[in-house]
């Protein structure tokens, strides 16, 4: 299976460069695999196709502002870091820019008190550096930190708190899980008064969500690792869920992720935490996710192999097409999909 199998024509302006407003006017393409019909709706209709009895499985992670610019030390040149995974207190693997002009031993200011060290450079293009700071490291990523928006969204984001879902909890992640960004309090308290219960998970969004895929043949891919974590309680109001005949509708692909990489052959889930590399691709069989929303995703993604996965890959090309072709927006800030 290669890559290029997965390619489709996008045009560039049909990438959403700003969140719709409010959150739940964004459009909502429904598939229905049994019999392959489709349906143009708005986002909040979409407790029509929710049914008293379902669980609708939620991401809580919230996105940190991890990206930094700063400058080497030696030369003043431009420097960028995109945070994504803490190590230790003030050890941290990131991504930088320009990756090749940093060598192990340099160090990269981004303020008077906050200062890094390049300690290792990996192969997959991660590095693991050493942050030099007084006091705690949060309020200072704070301070200079920049949320890390996707490079196709150009437009300046006015509001942070519009590339967090509504439920965000814990902090981790260096990109959204933007499927939920289209939630609003208003309708997640419809849902919960229709009879399905919200429950959260946890995958904190890094590398391996967006990595682009840069083999041949899709099944030498290698994901990144990223931290996720399921609770008792979740764990068994998602059994009870599946016991009694509701559905379980993962809100995103990192809630299909998280699901899918702790749930057993009958798709119980166990309370659990620690790493994931799971990679979903065709042929994959899905052993506890009944249902998807997710957003529109990049050509030749890992995200898009997982909803060819899910609902076939000429039917997933097929509608991502249809979507083009009406003029649906596109990413983070784009419109949405219900696969029921």
């Amino acid at each position: 299976m290669n890559t290029s199998d997965f390619y489709y024509d996008l045009p560039e302006e049909l990438i959403a460069q700003t969140p719709a407003e409010p959150r739940d006017s964004s459009r909502l393409l429904v598939y229905h695999r049994r019999d392959g019909a489709v349906e143009h709706k708005i986002f909040r209709d979409i407790i029509d196709f929710l049914n008293p009895g379902d669980a609708l499985v939620v991401n809580d992670t919230r996105v940190i502002p991890a990206r930094l610019y700063g400058k080497k030390q030696s030369t003043g040149r431009e420097v960028e870091f995109l945070l994504l995974n803490q190590l230790s207190k003030d050890i941290w693997e990131v991504i930088m820019r320009p990756g090749k002009k940093l060598r192990i031993g340099d160090r990269v200011e981004f303020a008077e008190d906050l200062q890094a060290e390049i300690l290792e450079k990996k192969e997959d293009g991660v590095t693991r550096v050493k942050f030099y700071f007084e006091g705690l490291f949060e309020p200072l990523l704070e301070r200079y930190g920049n949320m890390p928006l996707p490079p196709y969204i150009t437009q300046r984001l006015e509001d942070r708190q519009r590339y967090q879902t509504v439920y965000a909890k814990e902090n981790g992640s260096a990109a959204a899980p933007t499927a939920g960004l289209h939630f609003t309090p208003e309708l997640m308290e419809k849902i919960r008064k229709k009879g399905i219960d919200i429950i959260p998970v946890l995958l904190h969004v890094g590398l391996g969500t967006f990595r682009p895929v840069k083999v041949d043949n899709v099944e030498n891919h290698r994901m990144h690792s990223e931290y996720y974590s399921i609770s008792a309680d979740s764990a068994r109001r998602i059994n009870e869920t599946r016991k009694k005949g509701g559905r379980i509708i993962a809100v995103g692909t990192t809630s299909v992720r998280t699901l899918e990489s702790v749930a057993d052959e009958k798709g119980c889930i166990k309370e659990q935490s620690g790493n994931t590399e799971i990679f979903i691709y065709p042929g994959y069989r899905f052993k506890c996710v009944d249902a998807l929303i997710t957003n529109f995703h990049l050509p030749e993604s890992t995200l898009l192999m997982l909803i060819s996965a899910f609902m076939g890959k000429e039917q997933a090309l097929g509608l991502y097409r249809l979507a083009v072709q009406e003029r649906y927006r596109f990413f983070s800030f784009g419109d949405a999909m219900l696969i029921v």
